[in-house]
């Protein structure tokens, strides 16, 4: 017998099918994995809702006024991406719907900035509680490109906050932050 044969019967005798795995333990594991994910999912959840007992101290943000003045900018399209206590860009404000993203517009006014979410109520930020106004490139654990996110810092209550939106064309951030900018009370005025 050569060994070309030889070779041949071994390699034959090799491909035999794997043994299929029981449907017991394939089900099993399925259960466990699901128990897995509702469980991180039940932690989220409560996670949530132990950050919104925290911040239930915050005061609701106050309604838009009736009428505003003419728009310093805007409005521009876009997304609210969340607030988050000033200087910590993950420290997100989950109460009064303020950590809920949603698309919409923003528009600054000289009574102050207004972004009017869809399926959410509008978050209005009077020009007396701007604090400042600047380009960054996350909040809420939202990350973009550099000056990707216009972020307006303003006082709560006693807090300050910090609230993200991004505009669908970049080219309308900068307006945004310069009208946000000159809306920010002088030191003789927030001393007054």
């Amino acid at each position: 017998m050569s060994a070309a044969p030889a070779a041949l019967a071994v390699s034959v005798a090799m491909q035999e099918s794997a043994e299929t795995t029981q449907l017991g333990p394939r089900l099993a594991f399925t259960a466990v994995m699901v128990g897995v994910i509702a469980l991180a999912c039940w932690l989220m959840w409560r996670g949530w809702v132990a950050r919104g007992r925290r911040q239930a101290d915050l005061p609701e943000p106050a309604a838009p006024p009736g009428t505003l003045g003419a728009p310093l900018a805007g409005p521009v399209e876009g997304r609210y991406l969340a607030s988050t206590s000033a200087g910590d860009w993950l420290d997100r404000v989950v109460v009064h719907g303020l950590g809920a993203t949603a698309a919409g517009t923003m528009s600054v006014h000289p009574e102050g900035a207004l972004i009017a979410r869809d399926g959410a109520d509008d978050l209005f930020i009077a020009a007396a509680a701007i604090r400042g106004a600047r380009l960054d490139r996350g909040i809420a654990g939202s990350v973009y490109e550099q000056g990707g996110i216009a972020v307006v810092t303003w006082e709560l209550g006693e807090r300050l906050l910090d609230s993200g939106f991004r505009a669908s064309a970049a080219r309308h951030h900068d307006d945004l932050v310069a009208a946000l900018k000159s809306l920010v009370p002088t030191t003789e005025e927030a001393g007054a």
